[in-house]
């Protein structure tokens, strides 16, 4: 995949498998030294209860929208050149990736600080919501970053207050 300006954000809510090496291709850029990468995959295990699956849903074109604005937030911050994230809904079995995070720049600190901040920052803000299934039950579980001062629970609880 050739580099152009169009693809240097891309945010996405996915049914299907996400795909690491499209979204690598995708932030490719000749002027850029780093492309650092962040995937959140399903765990087999949480405290002291076997997962099975991961269970997830989003308001889509919110997702989207949130997404959108906090690449631009770390484009802007970091001055990368390219910068993707691309969430799954549905079920996601034990080893695949529910989050894929990629982020190009002319050096690798900015790259490597540009993905913190986009999982951090997605935990917080973005619509989407995880059930953990266990092999004796399930529960919807919140990010606790939904909660902290700027996220979007803390937001929510000012409004109804």
């Amino acid at each position: 995949v050739k580099f152009s300006a169009a693809m240097a954000i891309h945010a996405a809510v996915s049914a299907t498998p996400l795909d690491l090496n499209e979204l690598v291709a995708r932030v490719g850029n000749p002027e850029c030294g780093a492309i650092a990468t962040f995937l959140g995959v399903t765990r087999n295990y949480f405290k002291d209860k076997k997962v099975v699956q991961l269970e997830y849903e989003a308001y889509e074109p919110m997702a989207v929208k949130q997404m959108t604005v906090i690449l631009q937030e770390a484009m802007e911050k970091w001055e990368l050149k390219g910068a993707v994230c691309e969430h799954r809904t549905g079920i996601v079995p034990v080893g695949e990736p529910s989050i894929i995070i990629a982020c190009s720049s002319g050096h690798r600190p900015q790259a490597f600080d540009a993905c913190r901040y986009i999982i951090d920052t997605v935990k917080a803000r973005v619509p989407v919501w995880k059930k953990e299934i266990y092999e004796d039950g399930s529960v919807w579980k919140e990010n606790s970053e939904f909660r902290e001062p700027g996220g979007a629970g803390a937001a929510l609880a000012e409004t109804v207050a």
